[in-house]
């Protein structure tokens, strides 16, 4: 699998279609999600690790939150950078479609390390504004 096929099908899993079991699937079983930038307290924890605490942390992270509007896939963007087979990195510009008309966009970084075709670590970096 490519990292395109890779990261659209973390994409689907987690942005899209909110699935915390999908996106915990991705992960190598002590596999580690990191969001450094994240503050205490926030319902996202700075760090996850493990197929299991992923899986219940991104849930968590999921019921908490409330999507700013509808996932614009034709008008999100995002770039993919890498030299290395087992990393790559992700810019991503996730529009949403607002129920008043407008559009909103959050923009992230993530950095995938793999290991044996899944996430052994994951380093996602965002703004707590609105997330």
């Amino acid at each position: 699998m490519t990292h395109k096929e890779f990261f659209e099908r973390y994409l689907h899993a987690g942005a899209i279609s909110r699935n915390p079991d999908a996106v915990a699937e991705l992960f190598a079983e002590d596999g580690v999600f990191e969001a450094p930038l994240v503050p205490e307290g926030h319902r996202l924890p700075r760090r996850l690790a493990g197929r299991a605490a992923i899986r219940d942390g991104i849930r968590q992270y999921h019921e908490g939150f409330d999507v700013p509007g509808t996932v614009n896939v034709q008008e999100s963007k995002y770039a993919l950078h890498t030299v290395d087979p087992d990393m790559f990195v992700a810019e991503i510009d996730t529009v949403f479609d607002l129920p008043d008309g407008q559009r909103t966009t959050m923009s992230f970084v993530q950095i995938f390390r793999l290991r044996d075709g899944r996430i052994a670590r994951l380093r996602d970096y965002f703004g707590t504004a609105r997330a």
